[in-house]
């Protein structure tokens, strides 16, 4: 096993680094994760600004592993002004422009398949389904998670933002698996959630297909649950719940319910993820130099260039 892997997925902050202003107050877990709690509509958000590429890396996903635990330990309320004032929404979103997230970290995934890697890709895997798991079970909360989807969502990260109650996109935003491009599948939760939210064959053809999606496609789909326009995704996530202010405490009893009634285990994600680690050793020398070139369009995207 990448012993480096290892040790960036076991780090992470528990306490962050906290300056307060008013009814706002912002946590710094790392130089990739910011959150911001505001008082006025009770929401946490995070943002994260993934570095070298807008992926999962390891440290990130340590990152953000300690942010839901620190989220879980609140009990569902944050000291603000002497007022323990209660967290309602947990809002997932990119401190990137352009880029809510392009899922996994390719150029370690094409390492460690080269190096046939078992134990490190799984332990990559576990370590994604874990926070995955964490926020589609409301992080044991009685909150509404909600992913704020402004530019490219993609793989990993398309995954994470369907791990959310809601998902709210700006019109400009894209959705899309590329994985079949170099022959492999979305194997952190792709199919468990979309199965559950639109049913098996049409989360079989987004999955197969390869292709990039728009969010109003994506709306049409049942994917999506409410459009912003371009740069007013935060306006649309709080008039979501401002309209939401009266029904919120059944919302999220019936997001709970959801849960119980098409719920997802933790086993079933892991027992997916061995498929996918199984499936990723099997990829051969044209599938790698294919997947290098996603490397290199994540690494570009940063400037300016986009996955097609």
């Amino acid at each position: 096993m990448d012993m480096h892997v290892q040790t960036a997925i076991q780090e992470a902050r528990h306490q962050p680094f906290m300056r307060q202003s008013g009814d706002q107050i912002e946590y710094e877990f790392s130089d990739q994760l910011q959150v911001r709690f505001d008082k006025s509509t009770r929401a946490i958000w995070s943002r994260w600004s993934a570095n070298p590429r807008p992926c999962f890396n390891p440290r990130l996903l340590a990152d953000i592993r300690g942010y839901y635990t620190f989220l879980a330990e609140s009990g569902g309320k944050i000291d603000c002004e002497d007022e323990a004032a209660p967290i309602e929404y947990v809002v997932l979103a990119s401190d990137m422009p352009g880029v809510f997230n392009l899922g996994g970290d390719l150029d370690l995934f094409k390492q460690l398949i080269a190096a046939q890697d078992r134990p490190g890709l799984m332990l990559y895997g576990r370590a994604c389904i874990d926070v995955l798991y964490r926020n589609y079970i409301g992080h044991e909360l009685p909150v509404t998670t909600v992913s704020l989807v402004q530019g490219e969502c993609l793989g990993g990260g398309f995954e994470a933002a369907l791990s959310s109650d809601v998902i709210i996109a700006e019109k400009g935003a894209r959705f899309g698996f590329p994985e079949v491009l170099f022959n492999l599948f979305p194997g952190m939760g792709a199919y468990s959630f979309l199965d559950r939210k639109i049913g098996a064959r049409a989360a079989e053809q987004i999955i197969s297909s390869g292709r990039i999606y728009s969010a109003q496609e994506m709306l049409d789909a049942g994917v999506v649950d409410a459009l912003a326009e371009d740069g007013a995704g935060e306006d649309g996530v709080n008039a979501l719940i401002k309209q939401r202010s009266r029904s919120r405490n059944g919302l999220a009893a019936l997001a709970a319910v959801r849960r119980r009634v098409h719920g997802i285990t933790f086993e079933e994600l892991t027992d997916v993820v061995q498929i996918w680690v199984d499936a990723a050793l099997r990829l051969n020398l044209r599938d790698l130099k294919l997947m290098q070139r996603l490397v290199s369009r994540q690494n570009g995207l940063g400037e300016s260039s986009v996955i097609h």
